[in-house]
């Protein structure tokens, strides 16, 4: 009986692996992936909404004379949901994230410009205090006074809430209780 552990290959005698030949493939070589959008976009042509997670037969690329950090950088072709233009976008290691190529514009960035505002005030900041000591002094206390106004602004809260935590329900429903007989009574009369 043959074993199921190691199938059975026969080598003829005068087998030599280095005489296969080598498979040859293009370095542009594209293969069809199945993808979703990565992000909500509008077609150019037709002004199709394509919304992030849209699932499409893509095909992939690896762009030639491009890398980040020795990371390869892929290029995808999609096609139009509506009109079947050709939409590519790239993936973009340096942000974690892709960007638009062409065939389509993206939507909803309001966040990413806003992330983009922040570090841009932030290193305007930090090059503005690296020249002028008395700027790092005044942007410190700037920084405590807004602390400070947080901390009363949250200890307010909280006295609100205790205020309005000990309102007994019980008693209020009663008194009203006693006031609608007392009316009842006065009408009664």
């Amino acid at each position: 009986p043959k074993s199921t552990l190691f199938p059975q290959k026969y080598y003829p005698p005068d087998f030599d692996p280095a005489k296969i030949p080598k498979l040859k493939l293009p370095k542009d070589r594209q293969y069809v992936v199945r993808l979703m959008a990565p992000f909500n976009m509008r077609c150019k042509t037709c002004g199709e909404y394509i919304y992030k997670g849209k699932k499409f037969n893509a095909r992939k690329e690896t762009v030639q004379n491009e890398v980040y950090l020795g990371l390869p950088i892929f290029r995808f072709y999609i096609k139009c949901t509506r009109c079947l233009a050709e939409i590519t976008f790239k993936t973009d290691p340096e942000n974690t994230d892709y960007t638009m190529e062409h065939g389509a514009t993206r939507n909803f960035q309001a966040e990413k410009l806003l992330e983009e505002e922040e570090k841009r005030l932030q290193k305007e900041r930090e090059e503005e205090e690296l020249n002028n000591p008395m700027k790092v002094l005044e942007n410190r206390t700037k920084d405590s006074k807004l602390e400070m106004e947080v901390l009363e602004n949250l200890q307010e809260l909280k006295e609100l809430n205790q205020r309005q935590a000990n309102v007994d329900f019980e008693a209020m429903l009663k008194q009203y209780k006693e006031l609608e007989e007392e009316q009842r009574r006065k009408e009664q009369e």
